[in-house]
């Protein structure tokens, strides 16, 4: 988030181009109202409507945020968001004209604008000091690291919690007001009217600060995916090392070990592959959540795809599974992410061959312009109707004796869905206990270029 460079009215300007970027303007628009002297109340609102329209604008070409005092009969704090292009669908002002005094939309020759005013208190007296003093309080949140954020948004949740429980203390003062004036006398109906109202503006300010809350927890979200991702790479360099040493001692050159020896270090081995793949998972999952998976779609030959992925997952199910693959050789060439797409089919794949006993898991492939679709069915235990709509979130796993027996991190279904949505696709699943279960996934199919095949050598004449 940088700065550039203020006229007389502008108090400061900044780029906005990542999320660390909106955090640090919410931030520094809640410093700004508190630097005006506006009450506690307007500045959440302030900090959640520049929040609500800085992520709203986010991948906008050139977005801007400015920082204003305008002159004019009227004293109000103007912030504008400035864009000159992009593929986003026009903005979504209802969020923030519900918070703000006047929020519009400008379209012009060259850039746009969001324009979003709000008054200045009564007792605020403009000057050089002043204004120093609002472009120090925007300055103070330009480049916020991880534990500055974390430590902020816990400020933010303490000084919530307190002003809830201070609320819901005065809500209960006034309904015991409102048993009493119950029990009055039909003289204090008019006392009553009046109380009524009181609540009635209670109720409203309260569902704002529910809105405030909301928006917290999506912060609270992103900063669970940027401790992940963070977390995730720590881990992975030791967890290497353990890999890499164990195998290293189990090599043949290696010094003579006893049975019993080389059974411990088997167990390191396969402990540290289960750790490794833990926190391999839980760095995808964070990427993925954090947007940061990049998708490098290139031809892609699903036959030859298939057939490796089939050799792979066939050693992995039980002697009494059988795993069927597609083995049509008309499969055309896609234009699609091969990585992305193989990772989405292990997960199902692992998923099915591990909660099947025996019988067989299928995979097959219906390709039908401009859609493709891949479907895993197999002969498992089924999942339960009441847990359908929650193996979808992230580390849950359902509950049962089978399940118990294959630990997992309850990762592959949320991954794969993920994984299919940022392709383009969508991902369905059904079962039934005893009966199996069947997940299909759909994405787009674009049919990769023909290839040009070389020119033939002119022949040699005599």
């Amino acid at each position: 988030m940088s700065g550039g460079a203020p006229d007389a009215a502008t108090l400061a300007t900044y780029d906005l181009a990542t999320a660390q970027d909106v955090f640090a303007l919410r931030r520094s628009g809640q410093s700004a109202a508190e630097a005006l002297g506006m009450d506690r109340q307007d500045q959440v609102r302030i900090a959640t409507a520049l929040s609500e329209l800085g992520r709203d604008r986010l991948g906008c070409e050139g977005l801007t945020v400015t920082f204003a005092l305008p002159a004019g009969p009227e004293r109000v704090l103007a912030v504008v968001f400035a864009w000159a292009g992009g593929t986003k669908a026009g903005p979504d002002l209802e969020p923030a004209a519900r918070l703000l005094h006047r929020v519009r939309h400008e379209s012009g020759a060259a850039r746009e604008r969001i324009v979003a005013e709000h008054p200045l208190p009564a007792d605020w007296t403009d000057g050089p000091d002043a204004r120093r003093g609002i472009v120090e309080a925007l300055r103070r949140h330009t480049s916020p690291t991880l534990a500055e954020d974390l430590r902020a948004q816990t400020r933010d949740l303490i000084t919530a919690l307190e002003e809830t429980r201070a609320q819901r203390e005065e809500l209960r003062r006034l309904n015991e007001e409102l048993e009493e004036t119950n029990r009055g006398v039909l003289a204090l109906y008019t006392e009553l009217s009046q109380e009524l109202e009181e609540t009635n503006s209670g109720v409203v300010a309260l569902h704002a600060e529910l809105e405030e809350k909301s928006a917290r927890l999506r912060e609270t979200s992103e900063a669970k995916t940027r401790f992940w991702r963070n977390i995730s790479h720590e881990l992975r360099t030791p967890v290497n090392a353990v890999v890499a040493l164990t195998r290293l001692l189990l090599t043949p050159d290696s010094s003579p070990l006893t049975d019993e020896q080389r059974r411990q270090l088997s167990l390191i081995d396969a402990s540290g592959q289960s750790l490794l793949a833990l926190v391999g998972d839980l760095l995808d999952v964070a990427k993925a959540e954090a947007g940061q998976l990049e998708i490098n779609a290139a031809p892609t030959d699903l036959r030859a795809l298939l057939a490796q992925l089939g050799a792979v997952m066939r050693n992995t199910g039980t002697s009494d599974v059988t795993l069927l693959m597609p083995q049509s050789s008309a499969l055309p060439m896609a234009v699609t992410d091969e990585a992305l797409l193989t990772r989405i089919l292990r997960n199902l794949l692992s998923n099915a061959l591990k909660f099947t006993e025996k019988g067989e898991v299928r995979l097959e492939v219906r390709v039908d312009p401009p859609r493709m679709a891949f479907t895993v069915t197999d002969t498992g235990v089924g999942i339960p109707e009441a847990e359908l709509s929650r193996v979808f979130e992230e580390f849950y796993q359902v509950r049962g004796p089978h399940q118990r027996a294959h630990r997992g991190t309850g990762l592959g279904l949320p991954y794969a869905r993920t994984l299919t949505e940022l392709l383009g696709g969508t991902l369905r699943l059904s079962s039934r206990p005893g009966a199996g279960t069947r997940v299909e996934v759909e994405l787009p199919f674009t049919p990769a270029p023909p290839t040009s095949a070389p020119a033939p050598a002119p022949e040699n004449t005599p």
